[in-house]
């Protein structure tokens, strides 16, 4: 997999209450990431930017809802997130202030 594609799988941190509290013991982290991503991709490029180690890899595809709009009704965007399960040892910190 080349670098511009390692970049363009993860399209950020995915952080709500509901994730925020799944990562304490189990250091699950959840990313929001491209729609044609698979399995092997996410973990090749959560391993090569954040330079830790992935047990596993669960993929969700997030329909978009539908909204009632002045205009007529409107549709939200479809997208994918991902639930990273990291190896004992291994963290990501959201929250370094530089």
């Amino acid at each position: 997999m080349n670098q511009e594609r390692i970049y363009s799988v993860i399209l950020g941190p995915h952080v709500t209450e509901k994730s925020a509290s799944g990562g304490g013991e189990t250091s699950q982290v959840v990313f929001k990431v491209a729609r044609d991503a698979n399995k092997l991709e996410i973990k090749k490029a959560v391993e090569t930017l954040f330079e830790v180690v992935v047990e596993d890899v669960r993929v969700l595809a997030v329909k978009g809802k539908t909204r009632q709009t002045r205009n007529g009704v409107g549709k939200r965007s479809d997208w994918k997130k991902a639930y990273v399960r990291l190896a004992a040892g291994s963290d990501i910190d959201f929250a370094v202030v530089e």
